[in-house]
């Protein structure tokens, strides 16, 4: 009767305990312990909790209660303000002492909440967005396709990272360079004799957008062949998504000073050579960009509007990724983001961000005191361009004004 017995309990744990394992395995597919596309470092040293006396016991440790802890952790939400535990006790600490660490999951729990202007500006970002998608008197192309349908080469903008259960879409000329340095300190991608780089201002230019640097939706393929597509769902339901945007007129700005007005020799032999034989009368442009910068030549902010209007451009190549559609980049009507960040208020939301990830005790973002364009220049760069140029360009990113609640530019579009 006992040795029967006996046999019925191992067969029950035994069946219990595959059950876990394909739970892990299937429904916990994307976690970070099971698919780290950069191998587990210790984490950075963070302070410690002066260790506790704990209550003895003569209980044996429960291995199913660990196996099931070991899940649990994996399996929380991915969305949303996170909802931090509070403490059983705190009357004989410091009022100064607002946080506790767990250093396992390098993740810092806030006793204090988040402003509610904070949380209510998301909720609004976020709103807007889902109103936006689902109204049908906006149209623009790949609206209503479902994520199945957005073809690999699209998705080549969402960086992910696995450690923490984060995955980003970068945007060219919205901070986009100081992001991925954050993702890369996130995703210890980076490591110096098996150190992990902890400051995001000390990786080179370089390798900031190097794409070996980072583990992005479109190297799925390569990775996990046929199950790719499966994978990136799980991902995209467990982890916390975000993206920055910013004045969409101001960002077409932003990325002609940068790359038409510096000497960036690829993008004068692929687009400014381009602008100078159409529109600027140069049927043979200098050769190099140090050539066109020494006789004076470039195009000018009129021209590059032209080039964006002109319908042989897309013709013979998408648009770049700096002056690319967000919603061509980032799909935010296949992908419900949990923050949406603007530029314009970069410093308040990159903290609300980081603390939201609960990673703001492993990194700060990186505060940017380079000239950036302002919103108050457009008239002054848009003074040179004819006023039915102006109304084309709207139309043709009207979709990421409404999206992300940008005003419609009057003063601009009426002149």
């Amino acid at each position: 009767m006992g040795t029967s017995r006996m046999f019925r309990i191992f067969v029950v744990l035994g069946s219990a305990f595959m059950i876990l394992l394909i739970i892990i395995y299937w429904d916990d597919v994307g976690a970070s312990h099971l698919y780290l596309h950069t191998p587990v470092s210790p984490g950075p040293k963070i302070p410690h909790p002066p260790p506790q006396q704990r209550p003895q016991t003569s209980r044996t440790p429960s291995f199913l209660s660990d196996i099931d802890a070991f899940v649990n952790q994996f399996l929380e939400p991915g969305t949303g303000e996170p909802t931090d535990p509070v403490p059983v006790d705190t009357s004989n600490q410091s009022e100064k002492a607002e946080e506790r660490y767990i250093p396992r999951r390098e993740w810092k729990i806030h006793l204090t909440p988040v402003a509610a202007e904070l949380r209510e500006r998301q909720e609004q970002r976020r709103r807007l967005l889902q109103e936006m998608c689902a109204n049908d008197s906006m149209v623009f192309s790949g609206k209503n396709r479902s994520f199945d349908d957005i073809p690999n080469k699209e998705l080549d903008h969402l960086i992910v990272d696995d450690r923490h259960g984060i995955i980003y879409c970068y945007v060219p000329k919205v901070a986009c360079s100081n992001w991925k340095r954050i993702m890369i300190v996130l995703s210890e991608s980076l490591q110096q004799d098996g150190v992990p780089q902890r400051d995001p201002l000390a990786i080179p230019r370089d390798l900031v957008h190097n794409s070996s640097m980072h583990f992005t939706f479109n190297k799925f393929w390569k990775r996990y062949g046929k199950f790719a597509r499966h994978l990136m769902k799980v991902k995209l339901k467990k982890y916390t998504k975000f993206l920055f945007v910013r004045d969409p007129f101001v960002r077409l700005i932003s990325a002609y000073r940068n790359k038409f007005e510096l000497r960036n020799e690829d993008f004068y032999r692929r687009f400014a050579q381009v602008m100078l034989r159409r529109y600027a009368n140069q049927p043979t442009p200098p050769a190099s960009v140090d050539e066109a910068f020494a006789v004076g030549i470039h195009p000018s902010f009129s021209h590059f509007i032209q080039y964006l209007l002109d319908p042989q451009t897309e013709k013979e190549m998408p648009f770049n990724e700096h002056w690319r559609q967000v919603y061509r980049l980032c799909h935010p009507c296949q992908i419900q983001y949990d923050f949406v960040g603007h530029l314009e208020t970069a410093e308040e939301d990159a903290e609300h961000l980081l603390r939201q990830l609960r990673v703001d005790n492993v990194v700060e973002f990186p505060t940017s005191h380079r000239n950036l364009t302002a919103s108050s220049w457009e008239a002054d760069w848009f003074s040179t361009v004819p006023v039915k140029a102006r109304r084309e360009l709207y139309k043709l990113y009207e979709p990421d004004f409404r999206l992300f609640g940008y005003d419609k530019p009057d003063s601009i579009l009426n002149e």
